[in-house]
């Protein structure tokens, strides 16, 4: 009775009374926070309207909401603009834009500001002594020309914008093409990227973002200079499909960094990061050039909870069915899950110390990110050609279970690690992706189940690939059928 007690009234009475004290806790917080004007971090964007979405204010507040910042706009002028072409340029007054920067700041202050396209030098200047007279540090991406050719600064306001807005600006970060039209440097090398850094710096700006993602080679390389030392930030390079709006992203993303409170060289270097995922998970629409995603790297975060507890709920099911044990190889079971944008291991959980056989049991541990190489691989190396594949197994190199999935309706590869290059043997990780690479070219596609019969000292293999766990989870089940 005294336990019905307790169980039935006291406990319900309790967890009402903690609620009651939560609730009120967290209303004294948010009270006084906004008594002491502690707020939302706030940054605008000066620039123009890109009708085709894909760059300028847009790009800008998508970016802004990604950072968990709250973006506001200045429009400068309206563009009529898709993928492939800007056929029309409406500029606004600059009092009108002066205005819509001075509204902003007097009623939620601004933490940080951007400037993307001032297509005159009128614009240029009055902006230039709205930012001089309010204080708010500024990123001055000067915009130039547009991806389609189109010039979106007039030839007779580069020398305003030089004088009057570059010595107010925090941060400028020019591409390579602006780079040389500022300084008549040609650049093909980091080397010339450091001297015209060290060139645009001496016009007044603090620090110098010189983006290389135009030089040759396989790397995106920036070169950023503070007047006094130099530090090259590298990323992978990947396609130019879907670049429309990197300019303005990135520049977006130091911005918000900086309203956030990050350090200069912090909000540069993460900037980088943000802009190396919206680039590679850009939007392939349109006849042109693509534009970049700036929510691709707010939805991979949002989705990792989600992501674990799938793991843990497919593992936990694969673990109750008796049979589960003969799939196990040697060396250890996998499952591995991704993101929906992964960019590494990191993006990637499985299970730590892998799955291993137990006494009639299997034996495994709470999933995580990043702690499977080998699986990572193959779904990162897969994503290449298919980007719907999000989820991966390795299980036990068994003639009969292949000839099970095959019966099954699944499609497989197979790559002979014996015939691996020796350039290719010899370099750690490069096994799986020229592996699946191998497949890929084999038959003009990523397969269901990609398999190899071992090297020296490597254990045989059978790897199956899915869309997600769900898809995953019923091959598994009719296997085990079967088996």
């Amino acid at each position: 009775m005294d336990i019905w007690i307790f169980s039935k009234i006291l406990i319900p009475i309790l967890y009402n009374y903690l609620l009651i004290i939560l609730g009120y806790e967290i209303f004294i917080v948010m009270y006084f926070s906004h008594k002491l004007g502690r707020k939302y971090p706030v940054a605008i964007t000066i620039a123009g309207s890109d009708s085709g979405g894909g760059a300028g204010i847009q790009a800008d507040l998508k970016t802004f909401a990604a950072l968990q910042v709250h973006g506001t706009t200045a429009i400068t002028s309206i563009t009529a603009q898709n993928t492939y072409s800007v056929t029309k340029v409406v500029d606004l007054p600059p009092d009108m834009v002066v205005e819509q920067i001075k509204v902003v700041y007097e009623d939620m202050g601004i933490d940080a500001g951007k400037t993307g396209m001032l297509h005159t030098s009128e614009i240029i200047e009055s902006v230039a002594e709205a930012v001089s007279e309010l204080g708010f540090p500024l990123v001055t991406d000067p915009v130039m020309i547009a991806k389609s050719g189109a010039r979106l600064l007039r030839e007779d306001a580069v020398e305003t914008m030089v004088k009057k807005l570059f010595p107010v600006a925090k941060i400028v970060t020019p591409n390579l093409r602006e780079a040389e039209a500022l300084t008549g440097i040609k650049i093909r090398s980091i080397d010339d990227m450091k001297r015209a850094a060290e060139v645009i710096r001496d016009y007044g700006p603090e620090v110098v973002v010189v983006k290389g993602g135009h030089l040759t080679g396989d790397k995106a390389i920036d070169v950023v200079y503070d007047g006094k030392e130099f530090k090259i930030l590298e990323a992978t390079k990947f396609s130019d499909e879907t670049t429309h709006g990197t300019g303005c992203s990135f520049s977006a993303a130091i911005a918000a960094y900086i309203a956030r409170g990050y350090d200069v060289i912090e909000a540069i270097s993460n900037a980088k990061k943000f802009i190396s995922i919206s680039i590679r998970y850009g939007l392939k629409m349109g006849k042109g050039v693509g534009p970049v995603n700036p929510m691709a790297a707010l939805y991979n975060e949002a989705s990792r909870i989600y992501v674990l507890n799938k793991l843990r709920e497919f593992i936990e099911i694969l673990s109750r069915n008796p049979k589960a044990i003969k799939l196990i190889p040697e060396v250890g079971l996998n499952i591995a899950y991704s993101t929906p944008y992964p960019m590494d291991k990191y993006d990637i959980a499985a299970i730590p110390g892998r799955v291993r056989k137990g006494l009639n049991k299997i034996l495994y541990s709470v999933p995580e990110f990043g702690t499977s190489d080998h699986l990572s691989r193959y779904i990162l190396k897969a994503r290449e050609y298919n980007e719907d594949i999000r989820a991966a197994m390795n299980i036990r190199y068994d003639e009969k279970i292949l000839d099970i999935l095959g019966r099954m309706g699944l499609s497989i590869g197979f790559y002979d690690r014996l015939k691996e290059p020796k350039e290719v043997k010899e370099v750690e990780g490069a096994t799986i992706p020229w592996g699946v690479e191998y497949v890929y070219s084999e038959l003009g596609r990523i397969p269901d189940v990609i398999y190899h019969k071992g090297d020296v000292g490597k254990e045989p293999m059978i790897v199956l690939l899915a869309r997600d766990l769900d898809k995953l989870s019923e091959v598994i089940g009719k296997l085990l059928e079967y088996i």
